[in-house]
């Protein structure tokens, strides 16, 4: 099956000009079987989606196409990380950028979920290679990593292709696309019947086959801008100084899950009270 793993949407990103039935109408056109909705700490497209879905008037559009429903998680430490749970299973704490990489993995997994690196050789204000302070050693703990992003150069590309490949893990592509114009210019081709969120991480964790190829597109006054010191600045205290301020919401109860589910009191309390309890556990054991 063939899809853009790196859409953000209209409904879901201010950045955006394309609406999700503008996606499946372009993908459909062009023989995708799906894309997957990426928007920036929020599942305000991924709601639209489940509400668009429900249409009776749609019912004919929709059929034979999925559409993943995912984040692109702004962390602390790491850039950007893309992040997809299981069916029906949105998280509040996401909405919250500025996690770091290590605390981001283990919600994400405890949950049943999947993350990989977004663009990681991108640009350094929001890309994991860009950080000297993240720990390298977590790149064993992801489940795959972008690999081909239509707003990377070649190199930054090919080098994303090359760390999968050492890590051995899944390689994904997508367009990242903002525009109209970019849809199209990437995708993954999955050896796996994929029809929901959980066929996704199904076909992650056991090992299916993905190949990730596209087009890169020409660099824009916005890419550069996100090179230069200011942008990269500005990402720090974006992501560092607001989670911060913003952190206490944490505390107050965004570790609720949106949906019930016995992980639900897990992440009602605060992170050291988990992470505490899990030493714990393991020095029982």
């Amino acid at each position: 099956m063939k899809f853009d793993l790196h859409c953000h949407t209209k409904e879901g990103s201010l950045d955006s000009k394309v609406s999700i039935l503008k996606y499946i109408s372009e993908y459909k056109k062009r023989g995708y079987d799906g894309f997957m909705i990426s928007d920036h700490n929020t599942y305000k497209g991924c709601v639209a989606w489940d509400e668009l879905r429900k249409l009776p008037e749609l019912a004919e559009e929709l059929a034979d196409f999925t559409v993943i429903r995912g984040l692109e998680y702004d962390t602390k430490d790491a850039g950007h990380v893309l992040v997809v749970m299981p069916d029906d299973m949105y998280l509040r704490l996401l909405h919250i950028r500025g996690m770091r990489l290590r605390k981001l993995i283990y919600v994400v997994h405890s949950c049943g979920g999947v993350l990989g690196l977004a663009h990681p050789f991108g640009a350094a204000s929001s890309s994991a290679m860009g950080f000297t302070i993240m720990n390298y050693d977590l790149i064993d703990e992801l489940d795959f990593i972008e690999t081909f992003n239509t707003c990377e150069s070649e190199l930054s590309n090919y080098l994303a292709t090359e760390l999968a490949a050492k890590y051995e893990l899944p390689g994904t592509g997508g367009t990242d696309a903002h525009r109209e114009e970019y849809i199209g210019m990437a995708c993954t081709e999955i050896d796996a019947d994929i029809r929901c969120n959980n066929d996704f991480i199904k076909a992650i964790t056991e090992g299916v086959a993905f190949r990730a190829s596209g087009t890169e597109r020409e660099e824009v006054r916005s890419g550069k801008a996100k090179e230069h010191w200011a942008g990269v600045l500005g990402y720090k205290v974006y992501n560092r100084g607001i989670a911060k301020v913003r952190s206490i919401h944490r505390k107050l109860g965004h570790y609720r899950l949106t949906h019930s589910s016995d992980m639900a009191d897990t992440f009602e309390k605060p992170w050291k009270e988990v992470k505490r309890e899990a030493k714990k556990k393991d020095s029982i054991e």
